[in-house]
């Protein structure tokens, strides 16, 4: 396992993306400097593949550790 700390975002609106994103759903988020830079954030879909989205889709969410 991984001691990189995950981090996840919540899905407000999945407006364009209504295949790949489900509303309210929680989406483990990849690090991607490069796309924060362009507003972007880099999501782990439906379809369990990693994606770039619009970081105004989604809020951070703060889960415990365990």
């Amino acid at each position: 396992m991984s001691t990189k700390a995950r981090s996840y975002v919540q899905c407000l609106s999945n407006r364009g993306y209504k295949t790949s994103l489900i509303v309210r759903r929680v989406y483990e988020c990849l690090p991607d400097r490069g796309a924060l830079e362009h507003g972007m954030v880099r999501v782990i879909d439906e379809t369990g593949e990693d994606y770039l989205f619009p970081m105004d889709l989604f809020v951070p969410v703060d889960l415990p550790k365990t």
